[in-house]
This record gives structure tokens, C-alpha cells and sequence, in this order.
């Protein structure tokens, strides 16, 4: 694989590991169907579309990127796939002009991977387009001023969402992401289920099923969530169910900021990352990649509200208890409670910001 003089990062092995371990599920789901097409609309030097023609089982890749100078690399690097008997197709142009045509021709995809520079809400309404009923759309952004509420302006343009800052970043960029998914999809009458959602700071990437229809109460998954700077706490609700006065003042006197709308449903099935690991080849997964897999795949993503370990012990003026500790504690206290898979020293529960102070502050009264 010969990179060439565009943009590819090594240390992004992580993400095209997931994304073709994924792909590997999904092709042992559509086996009985046979074809496994694939279209890697940004696809800079190839790298993925070789891996999911080799490693995937894909058996028609569509790759593309804008620049025509690119066209003799990526057919030099996309050579092999022929050996395999996979069908190779190689485009030059923007991803607009390509999907709009996709449409035209109503040609659509088992995987659309998108793996966008800034960010990429505009392209949705088409790429949802392209991808077939229950086909995965693999979406990445690396806007992370609007997505994580540093441009709050941009935020509004690119995601029609208020966003504010708050120590779960990372956590709050997705599911700014996953609503704008839905958002798209229910626009087309199509519905979503999360598969996967990670980041690395950098870069902010979602796989997403599309479904036929919306599921059951799925609309309820889309809401608003509000962060107190002044004493940490944390609240959410669904749009559905939004009330006059639902926020309110925090005890402390203090105003909570609203970022919205945005999703508040699963961030990963763990179904399909546990079928993922099991099923990938030795030597496909680096061990960073594997760990990160075990990691999401114990983390639903629900609850939805994510705390900071960080932040817990700003607030108790002293170090926090040990993450395990204080999971245990406030299972014990009958709320539900689970690490964070997005990030880490974070973790996520139902119990109130008074419940977790509480249980941190239990290692310095022993």
C-alpha cells in the first residue's frame, strides 16, 4: 500500500480496524444474499477500501476522492482486489456530485463510509440515500469547535443544535452526531440503530444501521441535555416530554447550559461488537484496537448522562474514589451506573448529582 503524497494517518488504525470488523459481521448477516457492496466515498490513498475487499468480504467497492490526481494511486492500490475476484471501481470527484448521482440512478449500498475533513452533516440527506435497508452508514466529523460547543455559531449552521461546553466532550460531540443522523433519516421515513461510536478527540465517527422504519418510541431518543458549571450536575430529558421550567435553577444557585437536540438513546450495540471481536482473523485487530472494541462493547451508551472523574473530584475538593469503587457504590445504592466506553475517567449513571457527590466523598469518611 503505497500512501502517496495525500493525507493518511497511521495512528487512525484503530477506526479502519473497527470499520472492517464490523463489515465482517455484516457480511456474515447478508451471506444467503451473496453480493456485499461498498462505497468509500472519501477514500484519500485506499487503504480501507483494500481492507474491506480483503478482510471484509466485500465483493464490489466503489471508491472515490475529489482529487483527479489521485485516480493512478488508487488503482495501483486497489490492484489486488481483482485477484480476489472483487469488483473494483475507482471515481474522481466530489461527494456531492457522486452521491447526487447514486440517487439518480438509484444505486444504493450495503456500507457507505464516510470519512469527512470537518464536518459532514450536509452530505447526510444523500448518504442516507445510498445506503440500502439495514445497510450501516460509517460516518466521521473532525469539526470538534462546533461539536464540542467552542463555536457555538458554527454549531448551529452545521448541526441546527445549541451546543455548550462541558468536561464530557467527546461523549457530547456523538450524540450531537447521532441526532443529526436521525434527524436525516426520519426526514426519509428511515430509522437508525447505533452500532458503534468513538473518538479520539481528533475525530468523532459513528457506524449507524438504516432501517426501513423508525422503530417503536424511537422519536423519544432525541432530547436535550443541561450542565451546571457552577456545581456539576448534570440533567436530561426528551423532547417528548419537555415541561415548562423542566431545567430549572440548580440548588447552587446556578444556571445549567442546554445542548441540543440531540441523541439520547444507545451509542452502541454490544451484540455486534462482541460478534465483531469474535469474528475478526488473528492479526487483523491491533491489540489498541481490540481494547477499544472490549471497551465499547461493555458500554451501551446508556444511561445517557456521562460524568467526569475529573470533574467529581474538582467538586469534592479532593481526589475521587478509584472509578470501580464508585460504580460499586452507587449500584449499591440502587442506581444504575457503568464506565464510559467513549472516554476515559468517565463514567455514566442515573443517580442524581447528589447520590454521586455523595458516594465520593464515602472513601474520606472511613
Amino acid at each position: 500500500m503505497d500512501p502517496g503524497e495525500g493525507f493518511f494517518r497511521p495512528d487512525s488504525r484503530p477506526s479502519r480496524d473497527l470499520g472492517v470488523a464490523l463489515l465482517r459481521v455484516l457480511a456474515a448477516r447478508r451471506a444467503p444474499a451473496g453480493a456485499l457492496t461498498v462505497l468509500d466515498g472519501l477514500a484519500g490513498c485506499g487503504i480501507r477500501s483494500l481492507r474491506y475487499g480483503l478482510e471484509a468480504g466485500a465483493t464490489e467497492v466503489l471508491s472515490n476522492d475529489a482529487d483527479p490526481r489521485r485516480r493512478p494511486l488508487l488503482e495501483r492500490n486497489l490492484a489486488p482486489l481483482a485477484a480476489r475476484g472483487v469488483a473494483s471501481e475507482v471515481e474522481t470527484t466530489t461527494i456531492q456530485k457522486l452521491l447526487a448521482r447514486c440517487l439518480l440512478e438509484e444505486r444504493r449500498f450495503d456500507w457507505v463510509d464516510l470519512d469527512a475533513f470537518g464536518g459532514s452533516t450536509e452530505l447526510l440527506p444523500l448518504a442516507i440515500e445510498a445506503v440500502r435497508f439495514e445497510g450501516v452508514l460509517y460516518l466521521a466529523s473532525t469539526d470538534g469547535r462546533s461539536f464540542t460547543g467552542h463555536d457555538r455559531r458554527a454549531a448551529v449552521r452545521r448541526l441546527g443544535a445549541a451546543v455548550r461546553a462541558q468536561p464530557c466532550s467527546w461523549e457530547l460531540a456523538l450524540r450531537l452526531q447521532l441526532g443529526a443522523i436521525a434527524r436525516a433519516a426520519w426526514g426519509q421515513g428511515r430509522g437508525i440503530r447505533p452500532l458503534l461510536s468513538l473518538s479520539d478527540g481528533r475525530t468523532f465517527r459513528t457506524a449507524v444501521a438504516i432501517r426501513r422504519h423508525p422503530a417503536a418510541a424511537e422519536e423519544s431518543q432525541l432530547g436535550l441535555t443541561g450542565y451546571c458549571h457552577g456545581c456539576g450536575d448534570h440533567r436530561g430529558a426528551s423532547l417528548l416530554q419537555l415541561r415548562p421550567g423542566w431545567l430549572g435553577r440548580c440548588p447552587c444557585g446556578g444556571e445549567p447550559v442546554v445542548s441540543g437536540p440531540l441523541w439520547r438513546g444507545p451509542l452502541q450495540d454490544p451484540a455486534w461488537l462482541r460478534a465483531a471481536d469474535a469474528q475478526a482473523p488473528a492479526g487483523t485487530l491491533a491489540p489498541a484496537s481490540r481494547r477499544r472494541l472490549e471497551q465499547l462493547a461493555a458500554d451501551t451508551g446508556l444511561p445517557a448522562e456521562a460524568w467526569s472523574q475529573g470533574d467529581l473530584g474538582r467538586r469534592l475538593a479532593q481526589g475521587p474514589p478509584p472509578l470501580a469503587v464508585l460504580i460499586e457504590r452507587l449500584r449499591n445504592g440502587g442506581w444504575q451506573a457503568g464506565v464510559s466506553g467513549v472516554a476515559a475517567g468517565q463514567f455514566r449513571t442515573d443517580a442524581p448529582w447528589s447520590a454521586v457527590l455523595e458516594a465520593g466523598r464515602q472513601r474520606h469518611s472511613r
